[in-house]
C-alpha cells in the first residue's frame, strides 16, 4: 500500500482543484477569478520550467518565448475574421481565413512552441550550466525581435489586441491539472530517475545507458509545450498579446518561483507560484496609489535572498513534502 501513496496523493490533489474550480467559479467576483486564473497560469508556467530546470537540471532562461510563441499562434488562430483585414491587412492569404476554436488553438500553439524548443534544443543543449542560460536568453531576445519587426504577422510592437476573453478558471484549472498530472507522472517514472540522474552526475547517467540528448531533449520540448499553452490562456484572458509582455522580467519571475519552491518539487512549485502572485497582487494597490513601482519585485527578490542563503535547495528540495507523501519515500531519496 505504501508504494501507492504518491498516485492517491495526485488524485486528491485533481480533486481539491476541481471543487475549488467549481466553487470558486461561482461564488467570486471578476476580481478574485482574475487572481485566481493569473495564479494558476503562474502554477503552469513554475512546474512546466521546474520539469526543465529541476528534474533534468538545464538552466533555461527561455520559458517566456516559448509563452510568446503559443500565445501569439492561438491568438492568430482564434482571431475574429471579420477583424483580422482591419488589424492585420499585410496577413499572409493563407492566414487570413484560418480560424480554429479555443481548445484546438491552444493545443496548435503548445505543439508549435514545443516544435521550435526542439530545433532549438538541437544547438542549445549541447550546452550547460551558464552558457546554456545565457543561449536560452538569447533565444529569447531574438523571439522578441522577430515580433516586434514581423509587422504584417504580428502588428510589431502594437501587439494584438481585441482577442475573445475565452479564457476564465475551468481553462486555467483544467490546465493545471493536465500539467501536475503530467509532470508528477514523468517524476514518479524511470524516465523521472533517468532525468534526475542526468542532473546529479552526467558521466555517471551516461555509464548506465541515459540517453543524455533524449532526456535534455524531452524536458525542454514538455517544459516547452505547457509554456504555450500557458501564453494561449494569458493572452485570451487580458485579451491581448504584445512582444514586451514577454520579457526576461517574466523570465526571472518563474525562475524565482522554482528556486524558492525547490529545484524538483512540483508541491513547492505550485506553493511558490501562489506565494508570488498573492505578494505581486498584494502590493499593486501601493504601487498604484503611491506612485511607487516595483515594490512587488523587490519583495521577491529579498525573498530569493533569503531563501539561497538560509536554504539553497529550496522550500522542499528536491523532494515532495511529507503531508504530501505521507509516509512513502520514493526510491531515488534513499
Amino acid at each position: 500500500m505504501e508504494t501507492n501513496r504518491p498516485r492517491y496523493s495526485l488524485a486528491g490533489m485533481i480533486f481539491f482543484l476541481i471543487v475549488f474550480s467549481i466553487f470558486i467559479e461561482n461564488t467570486a467576483d471578476d476580481y478574485i477569478l482574475a487572481i485566481v486564473s493569473f495564479t494558476g497560469i503562474n502554477i503552469i508556467l513554475a512546474v512546466s520550467l521546474n520539469l526543465t530546470n529541476g528534474f533534468a537540471g538545464l538552466f533555461s532562461l527561455g520559458h517566456p518565448a516559448f509563452m510568446a510563441i503559443g500565445g501569439y499562434t492561438t491568438a492568430l488562430l482564434t482571431f475574429s475574421l471579420e477583424k483580422k483585414p482591419l488589424f492585420l491587412p499585410d496577413l499572409p492569404q493563407w492566414m487570413v481565413s484560418l480560424h480554429l476554436p479555443f481548445f484546438p488553438a491552444l493545443l496548435v500553439g503548445g505543439c508549435f512552441a514545443a516544435l521550435v524548443a526542439m530545433v532549438v534544443g538541437i544547438s542549445v543543449l549541447r550546452l550547460k550550466g551558464h552558457y546554456l542560460a545565457v543561449a536560452t536568453m538569447g533565444f529569447l531576445i531574438i523571439v522578441q525581435v522577430l515580433l516586434n519587426n514581423a509587422e504584417s504577422i504580428t502588428r510589431g510592437p502594437l501587439g494584438l489586441n481585441g482577442l475573445e476573453d475565452f479564457t476564465n478558471v475551468y481553462w486555467v484549472m483544467g490546465w493545471v491539472i493536465v500539467t501536475i498530472y503530467i509532470c508528477w507522472k514523468v517524476k514518479f517514472s524511470s524516465l523521472g530517475r533517468s532525468m534526475l540522474a542526468v542532473r546529479e552526475d552526467e558521466m555517471a547517467a551516461s555509464s548506465l545507458g541515459v540517453n543524455l540528448f533524449y532526456t535534455r531533449s524531452f524536458a525542454l520540448t514538455v517544459g516547452a509545450f505547457f509554456a504555450g499553452i500557458a501564453g494561449g490562456l494569458w493572452g485570451h484572458l487580458i485579451t491581448a498579446v504584445t512582444p514586451g509582455s514577454f520579457s526576461l522580467i517574466m523570465s526571472f519571475n518563474i525562475v524565482v518561483m522554482v528556486v524558492v519552491g525547490g529545484t524538483g518539487s512540483i508541491t513547492g512549485s505550485i506553493l511558490a507560484a501562489i506565494l508570488f502572485s498573492l505578494t505581486n497582487e498584494c502590493f499593486r494597490p501601493i504601487e498604484e496609489n503611491f506612485g511607487i513601482y516595483g515594490v512587488g519585485e523587490i519583495v521577491t527578490s529579498l525573498i530569493l535572498i533569503l531563501i539561497l542563503i538560509f536554504k539553497p535547495s529550496g522550500i522542499f528540495g528536491t523532494e515532495e513534502p511529507d503531508f504530501v507523501l505521507g509516509k512513502y519515500k520514493h526510491p531515488n531519496y534513499n
